[in-house]
């Protein structure tokens, strides 16, 4: 391919949310004032990718976006995660990209740094861990895009699991926590407070 090898950065926000019983959308609820999207699109912005990505589904994202983010719609989001990081490669692979560093638009405290952390790594896979514990963000390699399943709900999971040989572990500060119900929000809320 030849040139620097570039990577982006790439938000998950497809999911319906089902478990947040609140009275919007888990991505649109407010944590600190803004949007839970908007503080996971802060960090991946502040890690400095060459581009960033952010995949859609289920709720409409667009008018949290600033200009110069990507968005790319996933009409089968429904199908589970795999489709939306399928097509989140897809997207880097047809700008050229070498690497793309994943993460959830559900987790708002993962801080920059751990996405740059893990966007370092040379390995072929690498995945952030918090206290010892496997989690987002994680780098693929574009060796290892055509490893990825195709549909279900697993994301990169099986592949890690099938190939640990290709996958590093990137120690990393932050809190990884998902937003997936009010009190998952709540906690935020009171952790910020103290």
């Amino acid at each position: 391919m030849g040139g620097t090898p570039t990577v982006a950065g790439v938000l998950l926000a497809a999911g319906a949310g089902r478990r947040f019983e609140g009275d919007t959308h888990k991505l649109l609820a407010a944590l600190d004032g803004r949007p839970v999207l908007a503080h996971a699109l802060e960090a991946v912005l502040a890690a400095g990718f060459d581009e960033v990505i952010v995949v859609s589904g289920a709720v409409d994202v667009a008018h949290l976006l600033p200009a110069g983010v990507r968005l790319v719609h996933n009409p089968d989001w429904a199908a589970g995660q795999a489709g939306s990081l399928q097509r989140a490669v897809a997207a880097a692979a047809q700008r050229g990209h070498d690497a793309v560093v994943v993460g959830l638009g559900d987790q708002p405290r993962v801080p920059a740094e751990a996405w740059r952390r893990v966007a370092s790594s040379p390995s072929p896979i690498a995945v952030a861990t918090y206290g010892g514990r496997r989690r987002n963000p994680v780098r693929l390699h574009r060796s290892v895009w055509p490893l990825l399943e195709t549909g279900g709900d697993e994301g990169a999971r099986t592949v890690m699991k099938a190939h640990p040989e290709l996958v590093v572990e990137v120690p990393c500060d932050g809190d990884p926590l998902d937003v997936d119900t009010v009190d998952d929000l709540d906690r935020l809320q009171r952790d910020e407070t103290r």
